[in-house]
C-alpha cells in the first residue's frame, strides 16, 4: 500500500505538470484500488483482534493504512484537478520541466519489442535512461516489476529522462524495432 500511494503522488504531480489526462485517469484507478485495499485491511484487522491487547497492537497497523489512504486521496485530488481541466501555473510547470526525471505511461501493443521480456532483462535504465516502475495488467498493479514479463495490453509506468521515456513509449507502441 505504501509503494502504491507513493507512486500515486508521483503520477499525480506528473499528470498535473504535463496536463496529462490519461496519466490522471491511471491515478484515479489506483485511488479506487487503494480504497479497496484499506477496506480489506480494516476488515482483516477487526477479524484478527482476539482481545484488547491484540486490538491495541493492530491499531498501529490500521493507522499506517489510514495514512497511506490519506496520501492516495491527495493524489486523487490532484488528478481530479487535471481531469477537470484546471491548469498548473506556468511558473510551476517550468520548474518541473527542468527536472532530470519525469514519469510517463504507455500501452504495450502486440508485437512491441518489449513484449515477452522481463523488466530486468531489458536493462532499460542503462540502455535508454528510463525504467519501468509499475505495470497495470487489467485491474491489477505490479509495483517494482523486475522479473515480471511484459505482455500485450499491459500499461507500463516509467520514470526517466524525457528522451528515454520517448523511446520507451515508441517501443511500447511498436513504432521501433530496437532500443539502441
Amino acid at each position: 500500500m505504501k509503494d502504491i500511494s507513493e507512486m500515486m503522488i508521483d503520477l499525480a504531480y506528473s499528470a498535473a505538470i504535463m496536463d496529462n489526462k490519461p496519466l490522471a485517469e491511471e491515478v484515479m484507478l489506483l485511488e479506487k484500488r487503494m480504497d479497496d485495499l484499506v477496506y480489506i485491511l480494516n476488515m482483516n484487522l477487526m477479524l484478527s483482534a482476539r482481545n484488547w491487547r491484540d486490538a491495541e497492537t493492530l491499531a498501529a497497523v490500521q493507522r499506517v493504512g489510514a495514512l497511506t489512504n490519506v496520501m492516495s486521496d491527495a493524489a486523487g485530488d490532484i488528478a481530479g484537478l487535471v481531469l477537470r481541466g484546471i491548469k498548473v501555473h506556468p511558473v510551476a510547470r517550468e520548474v518541473f520541466e527542468r527536472t532530470e526525471e519525469n514519469l510517463e505511461h504507455a500501452h504495450i501493443v502486440e508485437g512491441s519489442i518489449l513484449e515477452g521480456n522481463s523488466v530486468d532483462e531489458l536493462h532499460l535504465a542503462r540502455r535508454i535512461g528510463a525504467d519501468i516502475i509499475a505495470i497495470r495488467r487489467g485491474e491489477h498493479w505490479l509495483i517494482n516489476p523486475g522479473k515480471e514479463i511484459i505482455m500485450p495490453e499491459d500499461v507500463i509506468v516509467a520514470r526517466g529522462t524525457q528522451e528515454g521515456l520517448t523511446k520507451l513509449v515508441q517501443a511500447a507502441g511498436g513504432e521501433v524495432s530496437s532500443l539502441e
